[in-house]
């Protein structure tokens, strides 16, 4: 497709935009704008994956719209094509949900407006080649995700949640327009060509570096720009937060990428350090919050939060095996990247699906009111199942190879000259080893309390199967994440090209090896073989099932079950979502949070119920953001008194600040 085709796709997204205002019945509008949407998204995303994978040549365009030296510029390169790929899947699947899932919106109205205008928006972004394009498409893009995070302002939180989101997007954007000015530098060429034309003559790359990763970072959900993160995601409706967790943050990364391994230049030895360290403490944090929360939404957030810490790990190991010459390993460490951003928008938008499916279901959200819900929703428990083992990177599943690959690339740090990060590598791989124990904790607990033992309230006893449209949407994702993980090299050797264009090297080609292996270093050094693995995990357990139920006693047996030491058959003898988190929550209260609890135990002939409370508080927030909403609102409270003043008191203002303005230009001349 020509990049005039992406264009009329994106302007076909703002002319359904605009079609949800025509006045129609609710249900009908919603299969407009969901429909279209995914008819609209899924050419996108097949005339982008052909580009991808047939290595076409880079196309561009400009247009006489926007500033009038500059117009606006678009292009599409191996990069671009890779997150359109991400972008317009994520947005297809999502769009196919909410065929189902929209039905149940209670106003659908303050959804159907913005929804084609976030993806026409998301885009954009990719397709700019030029800052003012890009920062206007990103502008765009995160007043549309506003806008639907604000849709259930009703609900209480989430109008702090967009008050607290709108404001670290502007901040981040200011820091990317930054960003694009020092890049600019004298010359004052915005295109994205004459900056990647002028990258050696650039002296100012350390405060570039900084900025790109406050920036993109803080859209991303980088510590310790995450805060507003877990509390717009799980504000949205479930379809809108699959796209902002699973898709928006990858626009994001996106950015990183396009700035730092495009257009600053060649990389300096030091700059994988912060992308590293501020990667590492990421994954720790976001892992370590999303094991503490009961929300169901809000433990996907805060896994959106651990797994961007991955990609950003694997990010800094790049940079500074770039730096250093070691072109092959940055290539691993590169696609190993990159495959996590695949595999977490695969596998992210399966999760706030069945999150979806629950919410549908049962009204409610909070884990310590679920439970026993396999049986009553069986396909949505499967593909939970799925998800909730992909996400804990176990084979044979997609999330297993990515993070596979960057310890990979982690083994092969000792080649590096530079001890800092010889020194640094090792600390990264063991965080980034905590962080995904701590993740596999997370899902163990989502699932177990969520769908096994008993329902704990009325309405996980009542609940029953989601729609067809939800289920399929889930079960295609689910696929997705067993085949990604099963052959692993059909994916690195697509993402041969976009590496090439970032590094000039890439990963040998998988292919060749026999049984569909991957061998990313040398296969006499370590190899994978996913197809392998899930077909001895699949005969494993076939043969036990046919042995236990061929050959195993059929007599009757009674005993007495095993209760756990709790003689009572009561739903609430089970764990709780804080009883199982309690050993995890008790060793790590000092980072990242603050945890208290109060037990309020009744003495022996006191019929009151006991009581357990329990309080989390985020640190960052607390001692990093809390000081500076205080003083912020101090200093508007004393201008405040400015409204107050009299006619005379107002005069002698203008006067006092004309006088300063006169001395002040006084003293400059």
């Amino acid at each position: 497709m020509p990049l005039p085709g992406y264009l009329i796709g994106v302007a076909a997204l703002l002319v359904l935009a605009l079609t949800a205002l025509l006045p129609r019945r609710i249900r009908s509008g919603t299969v407009v704008i969901y429909g279209g949407s995914l008819v609209v998204t899924a050419v996108l995303f097949a005339a982008a994956a052909w580009h991808l994978l047939a290595n076409a040549a880079g196309l561009s365009l400009s247009l006489p719209l926007g500033v009038p030296w500059l117009g606006a510029n678009f292009r599409l390169d191996a990069l671009s094509a890779f997150i359109l790929v991400v972008i317009d899947f994520g947005a297809a699947a999502a769009s196919y949900y909410a065929l189902g899932y929209g039905r149940h919106e209670h106003e659908p109205m303050r959804v159907l407006p913005f929804y084609p205008v976030f993806l026409a928006a998301m885009n954009l972004v990719v397709l700019a080649d030029d800052a003012f394009a890009f920062l206007l498409s990103w502008e765009m893009m995160s007043l549309a995700s506003w806008a639907l995070v604000m849709s259930h302002h009703q609900v209480p939180g989430n109008a702090r949640a967009g008050y607290v989101y709108i404001v670290m997007a502007s901040i981040g954007t200011f820091a990317l327009l930054m960003a694009f000015g020092l890049m600019a530098g004298d010359i004052g060429d915005y295109t994205f060509a004459a900056m990647r034309a002028h990258a050696s003559e650039r002296t100012a790359t350390g405060v570039v570096l900084a900025l790109a990763l406050f920036g993109a970072g803080s859209k991303a959900g980088l510590a310790p720009f995450h805060v507003w993160l877990p509390l717009a995601h799980p504000a949205a409706p479930s379809h809108v937060s699959a796209l902002m967790s699973g898709v928006m943050t990858k626009v994001a990364v996106y950015g990183f990428l396009r700035i730092v391994f495009d257009l600053l230049g060649t990389p300096v030895w030091w700059w994988g350090i912060p992308v590293l360290a501020t990667g590492a403490v990421t994954a720790v944090i976001g892992a370590l919050l999303g094991l503490m929360q009961n929300d169901l939404k809000r433990v996907l957030a805060y896994s959106t939060i651990e797994n961007i810490g991955v990609i950003f790990i694997a990010l800094g190991l790049a940079l500074g095996f770039q730096s250093h010459g070691y072109s092959a390993a940055a290539a691993l460490a590169l696609t190993a990247a990159l495959f996590h951003v695949l595999n977490h928008s695969l596998f992210k938008s399966l999760l706030f699906f069945g999150s979806g499916a629950l919410l549908t279901a049962t009204g409610e959200r909070n884990m310590a009111r679920l439970g026993g819900l396999l049986n009553r929703m069986p396909m949505t428990g499967l593909f939970m199942l799925v998800g909730c083992v992909a996400i804990s990177a176990l084979p044979p599943f997609n999330g297993f190879v990515s993070e596979w690959l960057a310890f990979q690339a982690i083994l092969l740090s000792p080649v590096l000259s530079s001890w800092a990060l010889k020194l640094m590598i090792p600390a990264v791989g063991a965080m980034l080893a905590l962080a995904a124990a701590l993740a596999g904790a997370a899902y163990v607990r989502v699932f177990g309390i969520a769908f096994l033992g008993r329902p704990r309230s009325d309405a996980a006893t009542n609940a029953t199967e989601v729609d067809r449209f939800s289920v399929t949407a889930m079960a295609a994702l689910g696929i997705l994440c067993l085949a990604a993980g099963v052959f692993p090299g059909v994916v690195i050797d697509a993402l041969e090209p976009l590496v090439r264009q970032l590094l000039g090297t890439a990963m040998a080609h998988q292919s060749q090896l026999g049984w569909l292996a991957i061998a990313p270093i040398a296969e006499s050094r370590s190899s994978y073989d996913g197809l392998l693995v899930f077909l001895f995990i699949t005969t494993s357990a076939l043969l036990a099932a046919v042995i236990i139920h061929r050959f195993a006693s059929d007599q009757t047996r009674i005993a007495p079950p095993w209760d756990c030491g709790f003689p009572q058959n009561d739903p609430a003898t089970q764990y709780t979502p804080e009883s199982f988190a309690q050993p995890v929550r008790r060793v790590f209260s000092g980072f990242g949070f603050a945890a208290s609890e109060a037990v309020d135990m009744p003495r022996p002939g006191d019929l009151r119920p006991a009581h357990f409370e329990l309080k989390l508080k985020d640190l960052i927030w607390d001692y990093g953001y809390q000081p500076v909403v205080n003083t912020v609102f101090g200093i508007a409270d004393a201008l405040n008194r400015l409204q107050f003043l009299t006619i005379r008191q107002y005069l002698s203002l203008v006067f006092a600040a004309l006088v300063f303005l006169l001395l002040a230009l006084a003293i400059w001349t």
